[in-house]
């Protein structure tokens, strides 16, 4: 019997968080070039509204602080209203602090952990009010090669991105009987100010471009009914931090 090919993205409605730059902007491209209606979601409202301003008429900006129960009820809330259905979400916001343990602070552990933890949580608890209800959608979270390995002074961002991949294994056990796809997409290191921004003297011959990272956030939602990627693993060939 033969199986449906991966469909396109078009015409659904998908909430980006952290979509005002790095890899959140190249989602947003992505899926925008594809005809998919944007929602970009950043605490940064003015970035996410570059975001929309330069990919035109398929995307939209909204303010959004993962970390905050009414702000993403909100955003959630209008994106519903605003296109008709929920279709997917993609968990990209993220932050970290890259210092020694005794250096790091309890609010900024809090702070760090409310972000990139706290923040999936939340977005995929109120998605999936609506996304339960129609029977179908699809969560995306992004991961990190640092939520399968460990390097010194990022024991936060670790905890979190270890935690995230566990949320998403377990949501993916939880919803798929509801019809809802959850999937992990572990990300290598990538030219954004993610990185750049913090480590000006890195390599970027080892850094790969967030518009691969992009294509196989898409590569994941388009493929047929019948088939789920529960995790997924983009490199750069020359990763330093990946065996």
């Amino acid at each position: 019997m033969a199986v449906d090919a991966p469909t396109s993205v078009a015409g659904r409605a998908i909430l980006v968080t952290g979509g005002g730059r790095g890899l959140g902007a190249a989602i947003c491209e992505a899926l925008a070039a594809d005809g998919a209606h944007v929602l970009a979601g950043d605490i940064d409202v003015q970035a996410a509204r570059a975001t929309a301003m330069r990919l035109g008429a398929e995307c939209e900006a909204v303010r959004l602080d993962v970390g905050d129960e009414s702000s993403v009820r909100e955003a959630v809330a209008h994106a519903v209203s605003r296109f008709g259905s929920l279709d997917a979400v993609i968990n990209n916001a993220a932050i970290d602090l890259t210092v020694p343990i005794e250096e790091l602070d309890a609010a900024d552990w809090e702070r760090i952990v409310r972000t990139n933890l706290t923040g999936p949580f939340l977005v995929s608890k109120y998605a999936c009010e609506h996304m339960r209800a129609r029977g179908q959608g699809h969560i995306v979270n992004i991961a990190s090669t640092a939520s399968k390995r460990a390097w010194p002074n990022a024991a936060v961002y670790h905890a979190t991105k270890w935690g995230l991949l566990g949320l998403s294994h377990a949501l993916h056990a939880e919803l798929r009987s509801h019809g809802i796809k959850v999937t992990a997409v572990i990300a290598g290191g990538m030219r954004t100010p993610f990185l750049l921004d913090r480590f000006p003297d890195i390599d970027v011959g080892t850094l790969q471009d967030p518009a691969a990272v992009a294509r196989t956030v898409r590569f994941v939602l388009m493929q047929p009914d019948e088939t789920v990627i529960p995790e997924i693993m983009a490199l750069p060939m020359r990763e330093t931090s990946w065996p």
